[in-house]
């Protein structure tokens, strides 16, 4: 997770908020995604700023208003599969078949079948 540059998991985290299919999460529930990207509390309320700022989120108490504007993930086309042997990057869970989005700013996962669909609010 720590492998890419700092401003290169900030525009992931942010393109995944972007591209959550959910109107409204809780705090916890949105940094649960964020934490798919990075475990750092100092990065973690740098996303929630930025996202913020360009109007991705909107914060109210305790809850998330996510604004979506039509964006979401095609999994035909922006989710991959894969085999191997992977960790559920949200989860920890040890899977064979890792699911990966990939965004304009690069690619997310590996995530369980279940996993994924939690990630991007499709659950």
């Amino acid at each position: 997770m720590t492998d890419q540059p700092r401003e290169e998991r900030v525009e992931l985290a942010l393109e995944l908020l972007a591209h959550l299919e959910v109107d409204e999460l809780s705090l916890a529930e949105v940094v649960d995604r964020i934490e798919t990207v990075t475990t750092d509390p100092t990065l973690t309320r740098d996303i929630l700023d930025t996202a913020e700022l360009r109007g991705i989120i909107e914060r109210d108490g305790g809850r998330i208003r996510h604004h979506r504007g039509g964006t979401f993930v095609r999994f035909e086309s922006q989710v991959v599969q894969r085999e191997g042997d992977f960790d559920c990057r949200r989860c920890g869970a040890s899977i064979s078949t890792g699911h990966f989005v990939r965004f304009e700013s690069g690619e997310l996962g590996p995530f369980g079948s279940s996993c994924i669909r939690k990630v991007l609010g499709r659950e």
